[in-house]
């Protein structure tokens, strides 16, 4: 007899789909999660370091289909792609700027947290849109320093940062570099997990291989999973990690995650999802 899982919040996952993989392997993550519900997934813009020209917003959104369709269920939240050019005064109108909005303004009992694994684009885009929703959700961010160090996600759109985290009433968990890097992986690691849960796992693991490094690059042995951290506070237990203060008053800085049971559950899902489309004979079974 199986146990029922209580589904706490509601969640939009914000990222940019189309950088390091360590995204999608969180969105599966998201995806298996009974604790949350996912509503929908909206893609951001990629550095101009790795994406020179538009459509990096839009590539991301493909991939994050993809996998959408390969964990399968009954549940296939939409996904949608944000604006490809980093924020602006006025906003970056877009599919996923919409998503966000129309989430916050929606009527549920379950709270919703807007997730972000990347560059704050979309979310800063949907609260210039409508302010007013920024006490009808959360954030969970990926991003910034404790010592202000150079930090991908934060620099990539600073201004879309600077925006956010300084809007009054926004309630927000952040997970800096120095946190996020506590979620180090070995690429043998990685490798082993996901070449040993099915076609989910099998299609993630080619998402590494694939990337588009130059020839000859060597990648190092150690490859941070740090996009997993929110889902501590969303599907799982914020209260074995540790917490402190942020710059504003509305933020909660994570210091320590509870590696063990974030990817304890993320390793459990993987395999109870393989073990079930095997018996069910298809990939998209859950």
């Amino acid at each position: 007899m199986a146990l029922t899982i209580a589904t706490r919040t509601r969640v939009v996952i914000d990222n940019d789909w189309a950088g390091d993989p360590d995204g999608l392997v969180a969105l599966a993550h998201h995806l298996l999660s009974p604790g949350h519900r996912v509503d929908a997934i909206t893609s951001s813009l990629l550095s101009p370091v790795f994406a020179p020209a538009p459509g990096s917003a839009a590539a991301g959104a493909l991939l994050a289909s993809q996998l959408v369709e390969l964990v399968g269920g009954p549940h296939r939240p939409p996904v949608l792609a944000g604006s490809e050019h980093p924020f602006q005064d006025g906003g970056n109108p877009s599919a996923a700027a919409d998503a966000i909005v129309g989430a916050a303004r929606a009527d549920d009992e379950l709270p919703l947290v807007v997730v972000c694994g990347g560059p704050l684009t979309n979310v800063a885009a949907a609260l210039e849109q409508d302010p007013g929703i920024a006490s009808r959700m959360s954030l969970a961010w990926v991003g910034g320093s404790l010592t202000g160090a150079a930090e991908y996600n934060r620099d990539t759109d600073p201004a879309a940062a600077a925006r956010v985290l300084a809007t009054p009433g926004l309630q927000v968990r952040q997970f800096p570099l120095e946190t996020y890097r506590q979620c180090a992986w070995s690429v043998a690691q990685i490798e082993d997990l996901l070449t040993s849960v099915g076609p989910v796992g099998d299609w993630l693991w080619q998402r590494f291989v694939e990337l588009p490094l130059p020839e000859g690059f060597e990648v190092d042995a150690v490859w941070p999973l740090g996009d997993s951290c929110p889902l501590i506070g969303t599907a799982l237990s914020a209260e074995s990690s540790t917490w402190q203060p942020g710059e504003h008053e509305t933020v909660q800085v994570c210091t320590r995650i509870d590696g063990a049971l974030l990817f304890g559950d993320m390793v459990a899902l993987l395999r109870r999802h393989a073990r079930r489309s095997t018996a069910r004979g298809g990939a998209s079974a859950t």
